[in-house]
């Protein structure tokens, strides 16, 4: 069992011993009570709200008691130089509505409440409700409109981004936080997305980077935003990565990037750079029409499942010589993308299915998507960075932790790693 899960089961160990403390018959004569005199049992007025106002006033004279030493009305306070001096009444959001409390005061005015924090105006899991909507792709407004509609919660768009606010320095570490020394396989992926820029909105790249560790977990390694790719771009994204802890990189693949396969073999001279089958496919297809794509697809697969360069050369002139001259425009993304599509040759099947596609990497890109493609665009990077990173932390839960999932077939590619390239994988 993970830490995680010890901490969750000792949290809800805790709250059923909380719960049983009251006797089935207090709770019946507390919802009697409630029935007879008209309280409803939720709401802003209701039972439970009247509840979680009088556990967080005594919780807050708990911990004055705590902070002054002495139990109210205790002789021990006389001459201690500090004293209670009265409350104060505040209004505070939680997820039973607004809920009314006196917070207690020392005449010194060194009280500092836990529970119910100076100048804070929530408590509970508000915060959390609302990064967690925000990270599921719902604007400032909407979650401004849902938190009235279900908490009768007033708030505003632009307290909504304060507290989202929040990540931007665990956004800061994550980006530079350290990284291991060698990936055996790193995929580089982009989603468009449209950000307020000079004050025209403008069509923007969100690149990520996910490595696969000798272990065949896969992390994201970072999301560097830009509006245009190159040579410059792609050696600073690299270089950063180098600059915390990363050394070497066996295959690298990507969707044929501009400038990306000269940058990565500038940074890591031995680097096998691999472009996305399926994306040469795919960029194939946009030059076919409906009725030969079937027959296009077949003679491509010739290509791709070829058993070495040599076959798969001539698997490409068939395919030029029998649609060469009606797609001129397919036959041409098979050449571009040539020099870095050969490699996956020498591969053996084990390898070929990981590295031959992205879909890794589309598969986090596609759930990015969908919580991007609500917003008609961004005010700057920062906020797009902050959806992004929230996204992919929900992600990464779901996933069960971090690095996310293993790799189907990781040991068999790994032995074929350690063959092909030796003494690198130390």
């Amino acid at each position: 069992m993970s830490e995680q899960e010890k901490v969750v089961d000792s949290s809800d160990e805790a709250a059923r011993r909380l719960a049983a403390v009251l006797s089935d018959e207090a709770i019946d004569n507390l919802l009697a009570d409630a029935e007879s005199s008209g309280t409803p049992v939720d709401g802003v007025h209701g039972l439970l709200n009247r509840l979680t106002s009088r556990v967080l006033e005594r919780a807050l004279e708990t911990e004055m008691t705590d902070h002054l030493g002495y139990e109210p009305g205790d002789p021990a306070g006389r001459g201690s130089g500090n004293s209670r001096n009265g409350r104060s009444a505040k209004t505070v959001a939680t997820t039973a509505g607004p809920v009314n409390v006196t917070v207690p005061r020392d005449r010194n005015s060194t009280f500092a409440p836990q529970i119910v924090p100076k100048h804070s105006r929530r408590v509970g899991a508000i915060e959390d409700i609302i990064l967690s909507l925000y990270a599921r792709g719902l604007s400032t407004r909407e979650i401004e409109a849902h938190l009235k509609e279900i908490y009768d919660i007033n708030t505003s768009p632009a307290l909504i981004s304060k507290i989202t606010d929040v990540v931007v320095d665990e956004i800061t570490l994550w980006q530079n936080r350290p990284v291991d020394e060698v990936y055996p396989i790193v995929y580089v992926d982009a989603i468009r997305i449209r950000v307020r820029d000079r004050g025209s909105v403008t069509l923007k790249s969100a690149h990520l980077v996910v490595g696969v560790d000798v272990d065949g977990l896969k992390d994201v390694l970072g999301i560097w935003i830009a509006a245009e790719e190159g040579a410059k771009f792609w050696a600073h994204v690299l270089t950063q990565l180098r600059n915390r802890g990363l050394r070497d990189v066996l295959i690298l693949c990507c969707d044929g990037l501009t400038g990306l396969p000269d940058a990565a073999r500038s940074v890591f001279d031995k680097v096998t750079v691999q472009t996305c089958v399926v994306h040469v496919i795919r960029n194939t297809m946009r030059f076919i029409s409906y009725g030969d794509r079937k027959k296009v697809a077949t003679a491509m697969r010739h290509i791709y499942t070829a058993p070495g360069v040599a076959a798969a050369e001539i698997a490409l002139k068939e395919f030029e010589q029998n649609f060469g001259q009606q797609y001129p425009g397919a036959i041409e993304v098979w050449k571009n993308a040539w020099n870095e599509f050969i490699p996956f040759l020498d591969y053996p099947a084990e390898l070929r299915r990981i590295v031959y596609t992205t879909n890794l990497i589309e598969s986090i890109n596609y759930q990015l998507r969908k919580i991007t493609k609500t917003r008609g665009h961004f005010p700057d990077d920062d906020a797009a960075m902050k959806l992004l990173f929230l996204g992919i932390r929900n992600i990464s839960r779901k996933r069960g932790g971090a690095s996310g999932t293993g790799t189907h077939g990781w040991k068999k590619a790994l032995n074929f790693l350690v063959v092909e390239f030796p003494g690198r994988l130390t």
